[in-house]
């Protein structure tokens, strides 16, 4: 690996985490793009790293959000138990179909996404006493 890489991974890997701390996007969110687009790897190769490295951040970040008391375990353990099942599965779809298709899949879930979040995040209209899960009720 280059320096130029070295330092391109690392900086991805540290703006993953970041924001997997603060926002909790899923760090697969962050490091694919960032490996498919600023170290070229394709996009099954990132998908695999990505795979891999986000271990260490989910460890790290359900650590810390447990000492605050937002981890729901049981929810994670069943998560936890249950997705190894989906990954073997997805593992075997994408390598069985091509690479454009896997970018064209993965950049559709991430306006799917995006768009949800937007959705979520536009106000309701209504005064903020009236809105759901308000303090003010």
């Amino acid at each position: 690996m280059e320096l130029a890489d070295l330092v391109g991974a690392i900086v991805i890997g540290i703006v993953a985490g970041l924001a997997g701390g603060l926002v909790g996007v899923g760090g697969g969110v962050l490091l694919v793009p960032g490996l498919v687009i600023f170290l070229d790897e394709s996009q099954l190769g990132a998908e695999a790293t990505s795979l891999l490295a986000i271990v260490g951040v989910a460890v790290v970040g359900a650590w810390r959000q447990n000492r605050y008391g937002n981890l729901r375990l049981r929810d994670a353990l069943v998560i936890g138990l249950l997705s190894p099942l989906g990954v073997v599965a997805g593992t075997v779809a994408a390598n069985a179909i091509g690479e454009r298709v896997l970018e064209l899949a993965f950049a559709a879930v991430q306006l799917y996404f995006a768009w949800r979040l937007a959705k979520r995040a536009r106000p309701t209209g209504a005064p903020p006493s009236r809105r759901k899960g308000s303090l003010a009720q």
